[in-house]
């Protein structure tokens, strides 16, 4: 098979807006608290953004920092950066004053647009990084050369000569990636990377103008960017905006209220809900036709407890990185199974290779590496690591995994995750898997303790649910004897009230490999 040459029929997203302004233009776009955005609203407020940005001297090429939790401003700011051909580069609003000043810096921001709840983490910004100018949103204290009110922009009318300035093959945004392994790279998408997958997810669905989205998982992740703001936009599909995952009751509000038909989240948000009580009306009336998970792997007791609860609706388990804008495959509709996440988007290529790019037979466990057009135009200011990733158009993704016999690509573990214990290879997925059974398991993570007779141990981090009874070392080593073999049963337990996570969910192994490896 040959990677398909796709043609797209936008150059960037400004012209998706102005499309649907002009198609739907009182349909709404964005529902937000009990406010409605129109398309045409939408469209005029990124036109008068964008005109603000000029004034302030953003050009095309220009990077410009986005620091916002979920909000309609942090759309409206993402577009309009967008329209201008700069290069927005989304922040996670989780991060402190140093890892924020280091994605500024290696950025090269010269603008910021962010809110008052992070003013002690920009304290120092204007010393410390290349910003020059910052847009606050919700107004702030001080207005002068450096400060501007977001709000301003809004008001703009003289509009008309800015036209949108990118192409399909300039950068569309820089994602700056989580960091497991020092500090975090900029990945760079063009827009052909995120209309390429857009396309071939909306193929997929069959979504249409008819659906909804919520939006609740955060922003600036790039499975939520793509999948669950530019996707819709790019159908037409009004979202349904959530500042905060909590109260999650909140969320199963809206997603009745407001009729949504695609539910997208992370296997932690599957785990709470294929849990909670739910009332009667909201299993019943609800219109939701897909659950989609991404992000971490879905445990397979979710996925059985989800279908229990939700006989009607599939829960669709999909793969992918920043690195591939995100999506590289998912479950189809038609055909689910269960622990893979599905064979690769129509137009990707998809092979299991080993150390020296030989491809592998069916069910050999070996790196997973992808072709496409999704696949990143490089790492922002690091050729050298860029390099090492992308390879005659292949991105060696950094994950284990094999295929069967339907092509369905089933995920083993991350190869640095991967466990060595006197030669041989344990895959942590595969105990985590097993342990998660345990009736009083919450969520477990098992990593690779150094050892001077097996090279390696593994050991378990366990995080019990609410109200167990005490579990001892003992008991779950019991529960695991008959189950796995004694190689793979970890050699110590800790338990945790929590485990670490990043933004989406996905747990943090490099610091508990940290944890377990510190010299005494």
């Amino acid at each position: 098979m040959t990677t398909k040459v796709a043609q797209y029929i936008y150059n960037n997203f400004y012209e998706v807006i102005d499309k649907n302004a002009r198609t739907y233009a009182k349909k709404p776009i964005i529902f937000e608290d009990d406010k409605k955005i129109t398309n045409k609203e939408l469209k005029e407020k990124v036109d008068s953004l964008a005109r603000y940005f000029d004034i302030l001297g953003v050009r095309k090429g220009d990077k410009v920092a986005i620091l916002l939790t979920n909000s309609k401003e942090f759309i409206y700011s993402f577009l309009a950066v967008g329209k201008l051909g700069a290069v927005p580069v989304p922040i996670n609003t989780f991060l402190k004053k140093n890892e924020i000043e280091y994605i500024l810096s290696h950025s090269d921001a010269k603008l910021l647009i962010t809110q008052n709840k992070f003013e002690k983490e920009l304290v120092n910004v204007f010393e410390n990084t290349a910003v020059e100018k910052i847009v606050w949103v919700g107004g702030y204290k001080i207005h002068n050369e450096k400060n501007f009110p977001f709000e301003e922009g809004l008001t703009i009318k003289d509009y008309e000569h800015i036209t949108p300035k990118a192409e399909i093959d300039d950068t569309a945004v820089i994602i700056y990636t989580s960091g497991t392994t020092g500090k975090p790279k900029g990945v760079m998408l063009s827009y052909r990377n995120i209309f390429s997958n857009i396309e071939n997810i909306v193929q997929l669905g069959n979504i249409t103008y008819k659906d909804r989205f919520i939006v609740y998982l955060p922003m600036f992740h790039t499975f939520t960017l793509t999948a669950t703001i530019l996707l819709p936009l790019y159908t037409a599909s009004p979202m349904v905006v959530i500042k905060s995952i909590l109260p999650f009751s909140n969320i199963l509000k809206q997603t009745l209220l407001k009729r949504v038909t695609i539910f997208m989240g992370v296997p932690e948000v599957y785990n709470a809900l294929s849990k909670a009580k739910l009332p009667w009306y909201f299993t019943k009336l609800h219109r939701i036709r897909y659950f989609i998970s991404g992000g971490a792997p879905l445990p397979k007791a979710t996925l059985e407890r989800m279908r229990k609860k939700f006989p009607k609706t599939p829960l669709l388990e999909g793969y992918g990185l920043s690195e591939c804008s995100p999506v590289v495959s998912i479950n189809r509709p038609e055909k689910q199974k269960d622990l893979s996440v599905g064979p690769p988007l129509p137009d990707y290529e998809v092979k299991i290779v080993n150390d020296d790019m030989e491809e592998l037979s069916i069910g050999e466990i070996g790196e997973i590496i992808v072709k496409g057009d999704n696949v990143m135009q490089g790492y922002y200011k690091d050729p050298t690591a860029t390099e090492e990733t992308v390879i005659n158009g292949w991105l060696l993704t950094g994950d284990l995994g094999y295929v069967d016999e339907d092509g369905y690509i089933y995920i083993v573990d991350r190869k640095k995750d991967l466990i060595i214990s006197k030669g041989i290879n344990i895959y942590p997925r595969e105990i985590e898997e097993v342990l998660n059974t345990h009736p009083y398991v919450d969520a477990s993570a098992v990593v690779g303790k150094k050892d001077e007779t097996h090279g390696e141990i593994p050991v378990a981090f366990v995080q019990l649910v609410e109200d167990a009874p005490p579990v001892s070392e003992k008991d779950l080593r019991d529960f695991l004897k008959d189950k796995l073999a004694s190689y793979k049963i970890p050699k110590h337990f800790y338990i945790v009230e929590q485990l670490p996570r990043n933004a989406t969910g996905k747990v943090l192994k490099r610091v508990l490999r940290d944890q377990v490896n510190r010299k005494k």
